[in-house]
């Protein structure tokens, strides 16, 4: 027997309303064009359609298992930058030397140096400034003022509430900063070496 696992990201819609749903997809489709999109509401074929336009991946009214998860909505998502009023500098900087492991979440209030890596499966949940300087292959949830790390193809990276395109970081150090509602991404140029 042979098996294969992949990590998949996955976006459940429900879907009320033809117009505001490929509405939606109009505006993020680069956010979500490589998720599988699991919709709860009636399989309409003006959507199935526009889906397969789209070449995205799609499921109708499947229950997907669930695990326990910190972060509940009852709101429409909505993708949209979010803007953050300047905070006080922050006086702790934790620095961390261990790996984060597959199934490890770190929350951490305020800013992070990791010096190891974050294995696929891991996660990190942090409010402030975030660099990280090994490959990152789980998941980043960062609302900080920037965070610093390097492309990883693995990695599913949120940024002040918006996916970062994995295609958009070069190999080397990256800094990714908010500025005037857009999301700026900037290589690194010189080697950076850790003391």
């Amino acid at each position: 027997m042979k098996t294969r696992q992949y990590s998949v990201k996955v976006l459940e819609v429900k879907l009320e309303d033809e117009e505001s749903f490929i509405s939606f997809f109009d505006q993020n489709y680069l956010f979500f064009q490589n998720h599988l999109i699991v919709i709860d509401g009636e399989e309409s074929e003006r959507v199935k359609a526009y889906l397969k336009e789209k070449s995205m991946r799609y499921l109708f009214n499947v229950s997907l298992q669930k695990k326990d998860s910190q972060v509940t909505t009852s709101t429409p998502l909505e993708v949209k930058p979010k803007v953050v009023p300047p905070k006080e500098p922050q006086r702790d900087l934790k620095v961390i030397d261990k790996l984060v492991r597959s199934g490890q979440e770190l929350n951490i209030k305020g800013d992070l140096l990791l010096l190891n890596r974050v294995n696929s499966g891991g996660s990190i949940v942090i409010d402030g400034t975030l660099i990280i300087t090994q490959i990152v292959e789980g998941s980043i949830r960062c609302s900080g003022k920037f965070m610093m790390l390097q492309a990883s193809q693995k990695a599913n990276i949120i940024f002040q509430g918006v996916e970062v395109d994995n295609s958009f970081l070069q190999d080397k150090l990256n800094r990714v900063e908010l500025i005037d509602d857009e999301i700026i991404i900037t290589p690194v140029l010189k080697e950076t070496n850790w003391a």
